[in-house]
């Protein structure tokens, strides 16, 4: 549940109550990326925490943030459609 509250919050999904309620995009899903749902849900994968300290701090954290943009990148590429669309694949009910 509270992955679903962070993904409301961030205006990804909405709730409806009653009967016919539950979560629903709402965005289309063709918007809405991987990485929207990374940093709604878990924004510190996004993040470089290395300090710079130290005789290799500097690298390391050049290295990390090299890692950082790459993987931001990709998510970037992803979207809902694109996971929901492939042919053959599994349908997911939460």
């Amino acid at each position: 549940m509270q992955i679903l509250n962070d993904l409301r919050r961030a205006g990804l999904v909405d709730s409806r109550r009653g009967q016919a309620g539950g979560y629903l995009l709402a965005r289309s899903a063709e918007t809405v990326t991987l990485r929207h749902v990374v940093e709604a849900v878990d924004p510190a994968l996004l993040q470089c925490s290395v300090s710079g300290g130290g005789e290799s701090g500097q690298a390391v954290r050049h290295g990390w943030e090299r890692i950082s943009s790459t993987l931001c990148q990709a998510l970037d590429q992803i979207t809902l459609e694109m996971l929901a669309s492939k042919p053959g694949g599994e349908m997911f009910y939460i």
